[in-house]
């Protein structure tokens, strides 16, 4: 069915959200027109005219008014779906276990765990003393800490190694500035200790009373400075222990799980760097591990007598070296794991005994167990086809027993202890879910469809058992596509909502990830980056030839630079969708990137290009979603956006609908969602978020038409 009946009349703004959204004879509401202001953008002799320029001031009283009638005029059309939403948002809360709590972890003296109560947004985060049969001790009660904040988010929590201090990072308004304050464990006094607007980037050093942690720059938000706190003194006072000055290179501290060092890391999107200190020295001098060269990336980890370093030097899938501590530099590397050209190395945990090795092969992670003394090398087992393993906390250097994580997307999230000497398998937890939830009654697959250019994109699917795949059902197709980042096959337990009404749900594993390596990364990128959406647009094609999708009932999803490559897929294939769900989308590319006062420009010339240059700005222009739009039609839209995102910008989604609505020659959908109070993660809390996913779903089964069409056994 159609979402709506009749063509929208275009109005200019009103002075308030009820008039944008004042009734016409035919009781439609009237969409919201943002007022045109051309502004000339020129570069290389080429001019670029923004009509909503002036979207950009967040301050502006015509801005709030604008984003708040936007906001009047979704309300009003999807009021029709208020029974659908809070229909799903029960279900999806329903299968929430409302009492519940993390698998404990043992670091030094104490098991650390989060736990839920039944009806609270947040959590609760407590510990015990030498076993799980002691009593509680309850560290930070975040509901407490969160009242009357209409937002809410912690961040990073961090012990003294004598057990207790603590220091605990808030952030109240979600642009991911955040607070730091420290509680007396012993006596449950919060000091008077606080240190603002930093990150949540926070080590205690070993001597119990220093804390460094990472400031970023108030107007870039690139983290560039690291500080030293010492407990009881002015936090004005703090020590710069370190500054980055290359504008392309962000920073963070952390500390080794021996242990033994701080290590600051240096990092830009081709390059890193690694200085370290010794963590019984807070106040000694830093060393660097290996000067930072163009191209070349390294991560640090320490064990023993050496740094082992995971470097793509002469390696385009990384190896493993190390290196004695005493003479990091590479006249003294000796192999560890050679470079593997079907094989990426993403990781190492350190034992005594064992190192785990976090590789990913076939688009799919293993988890391999390497003996020190090299008598023992061997694979974890899943079994499934398309599956997410993961090690989870390790603290215990000590210990024989890997902690990891294991979920599909039929299988809940799980934790398991596996020793490494027995190969003996223990499930400490799976996540459980609520009402008639049964593993038996989804499939999962995984399959290969063909690019255009003739590369295999790996899919994940699912779907419920008895859904058939006669090209009858609605699909939302699911991607990412840059930063290397992977979107593997997971569990999600709301997801149930669309499936259990016949929705058929994919991930497509498109270049720009790097779920086959980094040659997948790198095909995705820069000069390669239309790769990314073309791979989107063929994985559609495939899911339809192959029955999975109804061709007038495919959806699309994808959120930041996913929501870039909604926009982009958008302006070259707008036939292909009924419906396109794009959140918090990065789709203003040129103007953002060459803007260097906005935050993430500087550092991700090398995932974007430097439009500074003539053939970077000619290349991203011709993707650039709001640059490409057309007068012509368009999908059924639902755009989502946080007034206080610091990661895009809420003007990016707000001109992009407002040349949408100015342009296109529809009649479909075109909506805007902004929350005032959130940032680029949404709101905030345990259930609240919810709300958000049941909006998000009503849009899409109203628009296929399975609003109310569930399985007979739900």
């Amino acid at each position: 069915m159609r979402w709506f009946f009749s063509p929208f009349l275009m109005v200019t703004l009103m002075n308030s959200p009820q008039d944008a959204v004042a009734q016409t004879h035919s009781s439609v509401p009237v969409p919201p027109a943002a007022r045109v202001q051309p502004h000339e953008l020129t570069k290389f002799g080429h001019t670029r005219v923004d009509d909503y320029f002036w979207l950009r001031e967040r301050e502006d009283p015509e801005v709030l008014s604008y984003l708040d009638a936007e906001n009047a005029y979704m309300t009003a059309m999807t009021a029709h779906t208020d029974g659908l939403q809070e229909q799903l948002f029960e279900e999806i809360t329903g299968r929430i276990k409302q009492d519940d709590a993390s698998v404990p972890y043992r670091d030094g003296n104490y098991f650390y765990y989060t736990r839920f109560e039944e009806g609270k947004e947040y959590a609760i985060y407590a510990r015990k003393f030498g076993s799980l049969d002691a009593a509680e001790e309850v560290l930070l009660d975040a509901n407490l800490i969160a009242e009357g904040h209409g937002y809410f988010s912690m961040g990073a929590l961090g012990v003294t190694e004598n057990e207790q201090i603590l220091a605990y990072a808030i952030d109240t308004q979600g642009r991911r500035f955040y607070s730091v304050h420290f509680k007396n464990l012993e006596t449950g006094e919060v000091l008077q200790d606080q240190i603002d607007s930093i990150t949540s980037n926070i080590v205690w050093a070993n001597d119990n009373r220093t804390l460094f942690y990472t400031r970023q720059d108030p107007e870039t938000l690139r983290d560039f400075q690291i500080f030293r706190h010492g407990l009881g003194t002015d936090s004005r006072d703090d020590v710069l222990v370190y500054e980055e000055l290359d504008t392309e290179f962000g920073a963070h501290v952390f500390k080794t799980k021996s242990k033994r060092f701080l290590m600051i890391g240096c990092y830009q999107t081709l390059s890193s760097e690694f200085r370290y200190l010794d963590a019984d020295d807070p106040t000694g001098q830093l060393r660097v591990v290996l000067p930072r060269e163009p191209k070349h990336e390294y991560t640090v980890e320490h064990f023993g007598d050496d740094f082992y370093l995971i470097t793509n030097d002469d390696a385009t899938n990384f190896r493993l070296v190390k290196t004695p501590v005493t003479s990091p530099g590479r006249d003294f590397w000796e192999e560890v794991l050679p470079h593997r050209p079907d094989v990426l190395l993403q990781g190492i945990e350190v034992f005594e005994d064992y190192m785990v090795v976090n590789e990913r092969s076939d688009g799919l992670t293993q988890l391999r167990i390497v003996r020190w003394d090299g008598s023992d090398d061997h694979y974890l087992e899943f079994g499934e086809p398309a599956y997410t393993a993961y090690v989870h906390v390790n603290r215990d250097i000590e210990s024989r027993v890997l902690r990891y994580g294991y979920t599909s997307m039929t299988t809940p999230n799980s934790v398991f202890d596996y020793d490494m000497e027995s190969r003996e398998k223990t499930l400490l937890k799976q996540d459980e879910v609520l009402g008639d939830f049964s593993i038996e009654n989804y499939v999962t697959e995984r399959r290969e469809a063909i690019a255009r250019d003739g590369v295999a994109v790996p899919v994940s699917i699912v779907y419920r058992v008895g859904t058939n795949l006669d090209g009858s059902n609605p699909l939302l197709l699911y991607a990412y596509g840059s930063y290397g980042a992977n979107i593997d096959a997971a569990f999600n337990a709301s997801r149930l909502s669309l499936l259990d009404r016949g929705v058929v749900y994919a991930i497509a594993h498109i270049r720009g990830g790097q779920v086959l390596g980094r040659a997948w990364y790198e095909g995705g990128k820069l000069f390669n980056k239309r790769n990314t959406f073309t791979d989107f647009i063929d994985v559609a094609e495939f899911l339809i030839e192959g029955g999975y999708a109804d061709p007038a009932r495919l959806f699309a999803q994808g959120g930041s630079a996913g929501g870039l490559l909604m926009g982009a897929v958008t302006n070259m294939r707008p036939d292909l969708w009924r419906g396109v769900l794009a959140q918090v989308p990065f789709v203003d590319v040129v103007t953002t990137m060459l803007d260097e006062s906005i935050p993430l420009t500087t550092s991700e010339y090398d995932e974007w290009g430097n439009p500074n240059e003539k053939e970077y700005y000619d290349y991203m222009l011709s993707y650039s979603p709001y640059d490409q739009v057309e007068s012509k039609e368009y999908p059924n839209m639902l755009v989502t956006t946080g007034l206080h995102d610091s990661q895009v910008q809420y003007w990016e989604p707000a001109k992009w609908v407002a040349k949408l609505r100015a342009l296109k020659t529809d009649d479909n959908i075109m909506l805007l969602k902004t929350d005032m109070e959130a940032g680029h993660g949404g709101v905030s809390g345990r259930y609240r978020r919810y709300r958000d996913t049941a909006f998000l779903y009503a849009f899409l089964l109203d628009l296929a038409g399975k609003g109310e069409e569930l399985y007979p056994d739900g």
